[in-house]
């Protein structure tokens, strides 16, 4: 049993930093390639987690095998625009000015079901409002709406707004981060009197609280604190 459960760790602890090395993607963003990664290496952990009689080593020696020529394959992607176009395709164009592309359909296999799932995800529903849509590599659809039909945005309008910027977390869970604290220059009587003006007399009554850049701040207690 104690064997079982070591040679499980190992292998489990070696596909999760394999798969951290593949980059920070969604299942449903992976490349062809890292799709097929991906098989590979929960068929080779599979085997020596079942069969005793085979020594970890000889799943652990395949899956950084490929896990090094991933890396190598991904650095090549990097330098090389014609084995990016190899090995992840290039996007294509299936919609333009409303117009529905059907030889790019053709090629791509993509359905027009397909198509209208993904433009009513989108929120499209009347083709005539698209300017493009654009099957990526990834299998999913960027969807780029005519001028006209694009909501107006502040420079539009002529209006003036301040950037909140990027909030960081100063409290999760009931729990203070000092580094966080530290990034916004916020000090500990800073924190105790925005607690206090929202009449929270103890820490852990805060599930979330965020900080922007200009000093807006986000703050939401656990049900039942108040």
């Amino acid at each position: 049993m104690l064997t079982a459960v070591v040679r499980t760790v190992i292998l489990y602890l070696v596909i999760v930093i394999g798969i951290r090395l593949m980059g920070k993607r969604q299942i449903g963003q992976l490349e062809p390639s890292e799709f097929v990664l991906s098989l590979l290496i929960a068929d080779l952990a599979a085997v020596p987690m079942q069969d005793f009689g085979i020594p970890i080593i000889m799943g652990v020696i395949p899956i950084v095998t490929l896990l090094c020529l991933s890396t190598i394959l991904s650095v090549l992607t990097v330098k090389s625009i014609r084995i990016r176009a190899l090995l992840c395709s290039r996007p294509s164009i299936v919609v333009q000015n409303g117009k529905i592309l059907s030889h790019e359909m053709v090629k791509n296999r993509f359905t027009v079901d397909e198509l209208m799932e993904e433009l009513r995800v989108a929120g499209v529903t009347d083709l005539d409002s698209v300017k493009y849509a654009v099957l990526e590599t990834t299998g999913r659809i960027s969807v780029i709406p005519r001028k006209e039909e694009q909501p107006p945005t502040a420079k539009d309008l002529g209006v003036s707004v301040e950037e909140d910027g990027l909030p960081v977390i100063v409290i999760s869970d009931g729990r203070i981060l000092t580094e966080n604290m530290k990034v916004r220059n916020l000090s500990d009587q800073w924190l105790n009197q925005q607690l206090t003006g929202r009449k929270i007399q103890d820490l852990s009554q805060v599930f979330l609280m965020t900080v922007d850049e200009a000093g807006k701040v986000y703050l939401s207690v656990k049900e039942g604190a108040q």
